[in-house]
């Protein structure tokens, strides 16, 4: 629907959604104007979002690295839609296809990382989902907690009508997020896996890794995910409050991916790692983690982070999951529960990734 001003000049498309006005606000209904749809645009109806803890940090303004939080905020980077039109030169999309939408929406397209295909490391101007700005660097961008998005074709995901859709959304982050370290460092047959938490990001390293022929264990906290963690593809589970069950499996590891969101001491962790392994951290506390150097020296252990994918990755990712039926363990809700579905997640009480059904709205 175009909104119009009182010429009769339109404005944009009229668009409906959730947003949040301040660091200790609650999300509430909004109003808003999408752009309308240029020639390289498509216009995507907005069925599911993934809600990501990534969004409850920075509703809250709790992440400093992206600059002040912007408010009005409509959160939402897990974003699973239908086509509803395409501009006159769109190429890879029809009027009904399903699109995906993940943390970004636009990029310069000139710098090195760009033309590499790491979109997500844009070195001039990365436009996020929401809470950023569209390359114009004025025009703010609202996030998946809306009816609808308008985004250039080659900022969106072909998605197979093949899985089912609302466990589809949260691959746009957590898929893309625990699917490229693990390509990175080649995790297959023969490789041992320890996935370091089991949320949103932990149960897909671990659906992925498994899918990957690698022997994944979990090391977690709570012996009550262990059921879990087995159903998902784990071949082994370690309770980490006692120090011993760390020391019995030191060197024992080849690659790592801690997805905890909370601050932790990551030295004993890296004491797990065979010679030449690698830790990839991808969950992000708020503060700062303790690292011994000597975990790193010793064995010539490595310890470095990951951001989700480019666009060329991330499509690679979900043909992936497609071939392999892959996809999240979520529980849907309706945008009328996001503020308890935040609490919710903070306490760590979600199966693995609440999605708000968007007809809801």
């Amino acid at each position: 629907m175009n909104s119009k001003n009182q010429t009769g000049t339109k404005v944009g498309l009229l668009t409906r959604g959730f947003a949040t006005t301040g660091a200790a606000a609650r999300l509430e209904p909004f109003e808003f104007t999408r752009r309308d749809p240029g020639p390289h645009d498509v216009l995507i109806e907005i069925l599911y979002c993934g809600i990501c803890h990534s969004d409850i940090h920075q509703a809250r303004n709790e992440w400093n690295e992206f600059g002040e939080a912007t408010y009005p905020m409509v959160p939402g980077h897990e974003i699973l839609g239908k086509v509803e039109h395409v501009g006159s030169e769109v190429k890879k999309f029809k009027e009904g296809d399903l699109a995906g939408i993940g943390c970004f929406v636009d990029s310069c397209r000139t710098c090195a990382s760009c033309r590499e295909g790491l979109e997500q490391h844009c070195e001039i101007h990365l436009s996020l989902t929401y809470n950023g700005t569209e390359q114009d660097t004025v025009t703010p961008t609202y996030g998946g907690y809306s009816s609808q998005i308008v985004v250039d074709e080659n900022y969106v995901y072909k998605i197979s009508p093949e899985l089912p859709l609302a466990n589809t959304a949260p691959l746009m982050c957590a898929g893309i997020t625990t699917y490229s370290p693990l390509r990175r460092y080649n995790v297959g047959p023969g490789s041992r896996v320890a996935v370091i938490g089991l949320g949103g990001l932990g149960h897909m390293g671990v659906k992925l890794a498994a899918s990957m022929g690698a022997e994944v264990t979990v090391l977690s906290t709570s012996k009550s995910k262990e059921d879990d963690a087995r159903s998902l593809g784990a071949h082994d589970f370690v309770i980490t409050r006692d120090p011993a069950n760390l020391e019995a499996l030191e060197k024992h590891f080849d690659f790592l991916l801690d997805t905890a969101s909370a601050a932790h001491n990551l030295t004993p962790y890296l004491k797990l790692l065979r010679r030449d392994g690698a830790m990839v951290v991808v969950g992000a506390p708020e503060k700062p983690v303790e690292v011994h150097t000597f975990a790193l020296i010793t064995n010539s252990r490595i310890l470095t982070g990951s951001a989700i994918g480019g666009l060329r990755e991330t499509q690679e990712m979900l043909d992936y999951c497609a071939k392999h039926k892959i996809v999240a363990d979520v529980e849907i809700i309706p945008i009328q529960q996001v503020n308890e579905a935040y609490t919710r997640v903070t306490k760590g009480d979600v199966r693995y990734r609440f999605v708000i059904d968007m007809k809801t709205l």
